[in-house]
C-alpha cells in the first residue's frame, strides 16, 4: 500500500448491489454517500454484484473504487454468495472501517470481527417481522437481526423506534440515531402528467411494493367504497395471474383507482409528486421510509398509516388511519382538510430534521471515529440536530 494511501482513511461499503444505484433505497444512500466521503479525503470502495460468471475487476465510478463480483443468475442464494466473497474482498483489502447496509447476511461479518476490522452496520428496519415473509426467510432473518447487533462495533438506526428495538438487544451507547435524508422538489416539468392523461392537483399518489404490510388493498377498498372526485394514481408491478394479492387488489379498484405500473424514469416519479393532491403512504413498518421523505420533500400533505414510525417522520404534515373503515372516513372527509397548510409543514420538516448534508456529515463523524479506534458517537449525541429530540407524540 503506498504512503499516500496510508494516509488517507478508507472505508468499505457492503451490503449493496453496486454503484451507480439501480436497485434500492440502501443503493440510492450510498450513490450520496460515497462521493461525499470522497469529497471529504476518504478513500472509498463499494463491491458490486454482476451476473455470469468470470475474474473480479476493479473500476473507478466519481472517485469511487468498484469491484465487480460475478456470482452467476440473480438468487437471493446468488446474492448470499455475493456477500460472502465482498467480505472475503474486504478482508484481503484492510480498509479502516467497514460499512454494512443491512443485516440480511450479518453472521458473514463475524470474518471483519476476527480480522480485527471496526465494523458499521445500519441496521435497517425490524425486516423478520414483515407478512411477505415466510417462517424460514423469518428465522433467517431473526438471527442476522442478533447477529448483527452482537457482531457489529457500533450500529445505525434510521429511525428513534428502531433505535428503541435495538436497545432490547444491546446497550444503547453502541446504537446511533442517523435517519435517511430527504430533498427538496420545487419543480417538475407538468408535462409528464399530461402524457397520463392528468392534471396537476386533481389526482391523488400511492407508491408502495404491493405487499400487505403496505395497506395497499385497504388503501384501494376504501377509496372505491364510493365515487370519489380525483383518481388514485397507483405506481407499482401488479402480477395478478403469479400473485393472488396483486388480484385481489386489482379486483377491488373501482374506476376511481389507476394502475400506471412500475416507473422508473426519475423524472416521471418526480413530476407525479410534486403536483398531486395528496400523497397515501400504507407502510406499517421500517424506519424512516425514502419514499415517505420524498412526498414530502415535494410538499405533499399525506394520508398515512397510524403507526410510530410514520408519526415520527411525518408529524403533523399527515392525518393518520389505522384500518380501511378509518382510511375511508378521511377520504369522505377531504374537502374538510387544510392540504396546503400539511404539504408546506412537510417541506419545513424536511429542512429542519432530514437534510441530506446534515445525515451525511453525521456518518462521516462515526465513520472517523471508528477508523482512528476512537468509540463512536453514540445514541442522543450523534447528528446535528439532535433526532431524538424530535420525536412527535
Amino acid at each position: 500500500m503506498s504512503a499516500a494511501h496510508r494516509r488517507t482513511p478508507h472505508v468499505a461499503i457492503l451490503g449493496i448491489r453496486g454503484l451507480p444505484a439501480a436497485h434500492g433505497g440502501f443503493e440510492s444512500f450510498a450513490e450520496r454517500l460515497a462521493p461525499h466521503l470522497v469529497e471529504q479525503g476518504w478513500r472509498v470502495t463499494v463491491y458490486c454484484q454482476e451476473g455470469g460468471q468470470g475474474p473480479r475487476r476493479r473500476s473507478h465510478w466519481q472517485g469511487v473504487q468498484r469491484v465487480h463480483i460475478r456470482v452467476g443468475d440473480d438468487t437471493p442464494v446468488a446474492s448470499m454468495r455475493f456477500d460472502w466473497h465482498a467480505i472475503t474482498e474486504t478482508v484481503r483489502d484492510r480498509p479502516d472501517v467497514a460499512l454494512v447496509l443491512g443485516y440480511n447476511t450479518a453472521a458473514f461479518t463475524a470474518r471483519l470481527r476476527l480480522a480485527g476490522i471496526p465494523t458499521l452496520i445500519n441496521m435497517d428496519g425490524i425486516e423478520w417481522s414483515r407478512a411477505k415473509w415466510g417462517p424460514a426467510a423469518k428465522a433467517w432473518l431473526y438471527l442476522n437481526e442478533r447477529m448483527g447487533c452482537w457482531l457489529g462495533h457500533h450500529l445505525v438506526a434510521d429511525h428513534p423506534h428502531i433505535a428503541r428495538h435495538l436497545a432490547t438487544r444491546v446497550s444503547p451507547r453502541k446504537i446511533a440515531t442517523i435517519p435517511y435524508g430527504g430533498e427538496l422538489i420545487e419543480r417538475a416539468d407538468v408535462r409528464h402528467l399530461e402524457r397520463l392523461g392528468l392534471a396537476p392537483g386533481e389526482y391523488l399518489t400511492l407508491i408502495a411494493r404491493p405487499e400487505p404490510e403496505n395497506s395497499v388493498l385497504e388503501v384501494v377498498r376504501a377509496y372505491s367504497a364510493r365515487p370519489r372526485p380525483h383518481p388514485l394514481v397507483v405506481l407499482g408491478h401488479y402480477a395478478p395471474d403469479a400473485s393472488p394479492f396483486h388480484r385481489a387488489v386489482l379486483q377491488a379498484a373501482s374506476p376511481d383507482v389507476r394502475f400506471v405500473g412500475a416507473i422508473y424514469d426519475a423524472a416521471v416519479v418526480q413530476a407525479l409528486r410534486r403536483h398531486c393532491r395528496l400523497y397515501v403512504h400504507g407502510h406499517r413498518v421500517g424506519g424512516t421510509n425514502p419514499s415517505l421523505l420524498e412526498a414530502m420533500g415535494a410538499g405533499n400533505a399525506v394520508l398515512a398509516h397510524d403507526n410510530p414510525f410514520n408519526r415520527w417522520v411525518a408529524g403533523a404534515g399527515a392525518v393518520y388511519f389505522r384500518d380501511r373503515a378509518g382510511c375511508e372516513r378521511l377520504f369522505d372527509q377531504m374537502a374538510q382538510i387544510d392540504w396546503a397548510a400539511m404539504g408546506r409543514a412537510n417541506q419545513a420538516r424536511v429542512r429542519e430534521v432530514f437534510d441530506w448534508q446534515q445525515v451525511l456529515g453525521s456518518y462521516t463523524d462515526t465513520l472517523q471515529a471508528m477508523a482512528r479506534r476512537e468509540r463512536a458517537p453514540a445514541g442522543e449525541r450523534v447528528g446535528h440536530p439532535d433526532w431524538r429530540r424530535h420525536t412527535v407524540s
